[in-house]
């Protein structure tokens, strides 16, 4: 069971990228042709990029349609593209892989490898349209027993577990030098980051190192192959977390991201104030259910 400072933690980091309701009504923003662009547009101008990221809020539905939909038409595009996500533990590939090759019921799969409670909604197409295309999918992010070990007892903590645990978290040591994104993990803290300590911030950066590492593992196998990764935003906005983890195993990846989140008013969106999120802004209109 997770402690109550990294519970705390899980609570306070997604709330400022949540909303209650969204509209169906989308618009996309290239950051670099500085224009809006359609879904067409965007599969087009990401033709030599290794891995393109999808940097989302997790209860966003209008985002995970969104997904589904680039995922189809990378697919359509190139035959072959790799699904990486967040939403599964690296514990849990063999268990994924074995679901994917029809070994497995989906009930078993989703039960052994702890699929998030919005899987069936949210995710499922994307995963079942991989099974159905034969692609792989990686299961890209560490266990939360790792995680919830660094939020306890700290990062060097990581370096006591058997050398069979070590295989599913990234290598050590775990770079966490990032100032820029290690200042915006404390505003998103607010004031508690003196009483929660810097094992919170370690924690954040285990799964940033382990995602990395995960699709560095298969980039490096595979590199004619496309990877379009899952991960909530903050792991990739502004291209820290993730992507910096990922540059730093190798600089010679190309690494596109995308930026997708609601605002107050589609249609008077500035897109100056979002540009240096990433390569491309989707957005869509916050909608309360407050009458």
């Amino acid at each position: 069971m997770m402690n109550a400072n990294l519970t705390f933690f899980l609570l306070v980091l997604c709330a400022p990228f949540c909303s209650m309701a969204q509209s169906s009504s989308h618009k996309i923003y290239s950051t670099e042709s500085k224009q809006e662009i359609s879904l067409k547009d965007l599969v087009a101008a990401v033709t030599e990029t290794d891995v393109l990221v999808f940097g989302e809020e997790h209860d966003d539905s209008i985002a995970h349609q969104l997904q589904t939909e680039i995922y189809t038409l990378l697919l359509n595009e190139y035959n072959t593209v790799t699904l990486s996500m967040e939403m599964f533990e690296t514990d849990g590939q063999l268990i994924l892989d074995e679901y994917l090759e029809g070994y497995i019921t989906e009930s078993k799969m989703t039960n052994d490898t702890r699929a998030w409670g919005n899987y069936p909604t949210d995710y499922r197409p994307m995963v079942e349209l991989a099974k159905k295309k034969k692609q792989t999918v990686i299961a890209a992010n560490a266990p939360r027993r790792y995680v919830n070990m660094v939020s306890r007892l700290g990062l060097a903590s990581l370096g006591n577990l058997p050398k069979e645990s070590q295989k599913y978290i990234a290598p050590l040591p775990i770079d966490t030098k990032d100032e820029g994104y290690y200042e915006r993990f404390k505003e998103i803290m607010g004031g508690h980051m003196s009483s929660i300590g810097m094992n919170i911030y370690h924690a954040q950066c285990v799964w940033d190192a382990t995602m990395a590492h995960r699709i560095f593992q298969h980039w490096k196998k595979h590199k004619k192959e496309r990877i379009f990764h899952l991960n909530g935003r903050f792991h990739s906005d502004y291209r820290q977390g993730t992507i910096t983890q990922l540059q730093r195993l190798n600089k010679k990846i190309r690494i596109k991201n995308i930026s997708c989140f609601a605002v107050p008013n589609l249609e008077q969106i500035a897109w100056e104030d979002y540009v240096d999120l990433g390569s491309f802004l989707i957005v869509s209109e916050e909608v309360s259910n407050v009458p």
